[in-house]
């Protein structure tokens, strides 16, 4: 009983990856583009400093500005 408590808590454990975050959480701060000003409802603008500052690509990127209003 106690093997398979230990054995269920490695596993547990191992399963939280400390990883780096790959949802877009950068801090506003650590993009040099965020520091100057860019309209965020200019598709075209929008989709390159997502690109540069949350290494996304073309794909992803355009549908995060979509959704955030570029057009």
């Amino acid at each position: 009983m106690r093997l398979v408590a230990v054995i269920m808590f490695a596993l547990m454990t191992a399963a939280c990856d400390q990883g780096q975050d790959i949802t877009g959480s950068t801090s506003v701060s650590s993009c040099p583009l965020r520091n100057y000003s860019y309209n965020p409802r200019d598709m075209k603008q929008c989709v390159n400093a997502c690109k540069a500052c949350d290494r996304g690509t073309t794909v992803t990127c355009s549908t995060s500005c979509t959704l955030k209003g570029a057009r």
